[in-house]
Order: structure tokens, then C-alpha cells, then sequence
């Protein structure tokens, strides 16, 4: 008998053991950003914003897996097979390069993993149910644009963008807002990421001289079709999307960036933002960690997306931990759900609001303009 009980109580004290290793089992997230190559000037700082995330959630330590798609889908695809395959991780966060994280998306939707994407990428209808993104959709920020280009009284656009998905969907959205609005468009040039001029796309957009020029392209990679736009002597606005909304875009472009128009979510802008804007106190907040980590000045919107990743973990995994631990396809699949169920989320790009039916979750109101003034974005009133 007395064996009896030392055996029960020796079992007894093994679950206990075992229940409570579950209790705080590792959250692990894969992050698979551009670290290297074109878009490295948007990973990078989403990587150093996660980097800073606090150590734990909802009482459960956070395990970080970081790897660099290089800015190329071949490796993306590659690098979520491996986190999904090989370290079960419970969430990706990336990429922050469109075209990479559109072929990611089969990856996570196969393993049944929650991806948040750093990326405007669309996804045909019924393609997202894993997929979720951190960005504005190209939709709500054209609005902005063309909102601010109605008020400057544009007529005729030229548009300059990407030959890949996110300049595509950017000649997409701001089309249809045109048509809305009675612009026109009267010149369409495209480049690759990897080209190193477009003079001869900017004699041709010139030439039409268009009341303004769209200019689709994301960071550091922004600069060079401003600086080839305004070395043609265009006398026009020059507007941008909020990939452009980093400080790469002046480094590069120098003075040639001054007066132009950028489209961005709150992020970046903090003090500048009335106190009436919801996103204001998370701004501050996210700038002034990344700064007090990194330096000043050198957080830029897509490192916003990796501040805003945590804060919707905070939110997400305690309803999840209700049903199931982490590191199992059944907390993958509570994760999910409760990002859809969360409801009214502040975060410092904006207010969220996921539904089963929408993973953009943003609403017309979001998209804040800009305008370069001596070398520093401004909002503008």
C-alpha cells in the first residue's frame, strides 16, 4: 500500500511537472524578412523593432527565429518551409518585400501557420485565411492620395512603378480612384527593383506633363526615379506611396526629394500627430523604444509594422492560451481565430479591426500625407 502511495504521489508530482512546462511553453516566431539585397532598407528595421520586443507574453516565453529571404521569393518560400517544417513555429511575421511574401502565403496556408505579412500583398479572394497583414491596404492609401491630389486640383496623373505586385496593385488602386475623382491618367512606366536608372521612363512621363506623378517604389529604392523625375526639370507634385515613408527616401534623393508627397500610416509621427488621433500615444511609444535601442532618427514606418506585431500578440495570445498550448496545430488555429475576433486594436500604424471576411482591417481614415520640408517629413495639415 504505502508503495502504492509513493508511486501515485511520484506520478502526481510528474504531471504536475509536465502540466506546468505547458503552461509556459515557448511562443516560437519565425521572422523572415529582406535582410539582405533591393529591400534590405525595409526588413532590417522590422527585425530590429522585433528584436526589442519584452522576452515574454501573456506569461510565456517568446522564442525568436530569424532569417533572411535576401529579397527574393525563392528564398522566402524556402525560409517559411524550414519554420514550418523544422522549428513548428507558431507564427511568421513577413516578409516585408511583396513579391515574397505573396508565394509564403501557400507555405503558411498548407501548415496552417498565422502569417503576418510586413507587406501590402493581396491575395485572391478566399487565398487569406491564414494571412494577415500589418500594412495599410493599397486601397486605403490611394484614397489618401487621391483625396490630396482632388484638394491641389490634379487633373492628369503619370504613374512610375514597379513591374512587379506592389506596383501593379498601386496602378490597380489608384485607376479606379481616378476614375472616382474625374483624374486622368496620361503616362504609365514601369522598372524593376534591380534597375539602376529610368531616365528614358522619365523623359516619356515628363513629356506628357502631368499635372503630378505617382512614383511606386519602396525604400532606398524610392529615391532614384525621384531624383531621375525632378533632373528632368518636372514642375509638378511628385507623390509617393508608404513604402517610400522612410528616411531612405531622402538619403538617396537628396534635394531632389524636397516638396514631394508621401503617403503613411501614423507610425512615424508621433508629435506631429493632434491629440485627437487614436495612434498618437502608440507612436510615441514605439519611437521612443526604437529610438533609445538604435539611436535617433532611425526607425522608419516597416520597423513600426515590427512593433506592431507584439502588441497584437498581447492581445491575441491570452484568448488563445484558453484552448491550446503553444507549439501545437490547435493553438495555431486559436491564434488565428482570435486575431479575427479581437476587435478594435490601436496599434501605432492606425486602428485595426480583423474580421473573418477582411485580414487588411483598415478603414479610409487611415492614411496620414506627408511632404518633405528641409529634408524632413512634415504632415500636412
Amino acid at each position: 500500500m504505502k508503495f502504492k502511495k509513493t508511486m501515485l504521489a511520484s506520478l502526481f508530482a510528474l504531471a504536475s511537472l509536465t502540466l506546468a512546462g505547458a503552461a509556459h511553453a515557448d511562443i516560437t516566431v519565425g521572422v523572415v524578412q529582406p535582410l539582405t539585397g533591393p529591400a534590405s532598407g525595409l526588413g532590417i528595421p522590422v527585425k530590429n523593432a522585433i528584436m526589442i520586443w519584452p522576452k515574454t507574453v501573456a506569461g510565456q516565453n517568446i522564442k525568436l527565429v530569424v532569417l533572411d529571404d535576401a529579397s527574393d521569393p525563392t528564398a522566402g518560400v524556402k525560409a517559411a518551409q524550414r519554420l514550418v517544417t523544422e522549428d513548428k513555429v507558431d507564427l511568421i511575421v513577413g516578409s516585408s518585400a511583396t513579391p515574397v511574401a505573396i508565394p509564403m502565403a501557400d507555405v503558411t496556408a498548407e501548415a496552417a501557420t498565422p502569417q503576418l505579412a510586413t507587406s501590402p500583398a493581396a491575395l485572391p479572394p478566399g487565398k487569406d485565411k491564414w494571412f494577415f497583414r500589418l500594412p495599410q491596404s493599397n486601397n486605403v492609401m490611394a484614397y489618401a492620395v487621391a483625396q490630396h491630389m482632388k484638394k491641389q486640383g490634379v487633373k492628369t496623373i503619370g504613374f512610375l512603378g514597379y513591374t512587379d505586385a506592389y506596383g501593379e496593385l498601386w496602378l490597380k488602386a489608384i485607376t479606379e480612384e481616378a476614375a472616382k475623382n474625374g483624374f486622368k491618367i496620361v503616362a504609365t512606366e514601369r522598372f524593376a527593383r534591380a534597375d539602376t536608372s529610368v531616365t528614358a521612363q522619365a523623359l516619356k512621363l515628363t513629356s506628357a506633363n502631368p499635372d503630378a506623378i505617382l512614383i511606386v517604389a519602396s525604400g532606398s529604392g524610392a529615391g532614384m526615379p525621384q531624383k531621375a523625375i525632378m533632373e528632368r526639370g518636372f514642375k509638378g507634385k511628385v507623390y509617393q506611396t508608404h513604402a517610400a515613408a522612410t528616411p531612405d527616401l531622402m538619403r538617396t534623393a537628396g534635394k531632389d526629394a524636397e516638396g514631394a508627397f508621401v503617403v503613411s500610416g501614423p507610425a512615424m509621427l508621433g508629435a506631429q500627430l493632434p491629440d485627437s488621433n487614436p495612434s498618437k500615444k502608440a507612436s510615441l511609444a514605439f519611437l521612443e523604444d526604437y529610438a533609445k535601442a538604435y539611436g535617433a532618427n532611425t526607425a522608419n514606418q516597416f520597423a513600426g509594422h515590427g512593433a506592431d506585431a507584439y502588441t497584437l500578440l498581447e492581445k491575441a495570445v491570452p484568448v488563445a492560451l484558453k484552448k491550446a498550448q503553444p507549439g501545437t496545430p490547435e493553438f495555431r488555429a486559436a491564434l488565428r481565430d482570435a486575431f479575427e475576433g479581437m476587435g478594435r486594436t490601436v496599434i501605432s500604424h492606425g486602428v485595426l479591426d480583423w474580421t473573418a471576411q477582411d485580414h487588411w482591417g483598415y478603414t479610409n481614415e487611415t492614411g496620414v500625407m506627408m511632404q518633405v520640408v528641409d529634408g524632413k517629413f512634415k504632415v500636412v495639415q
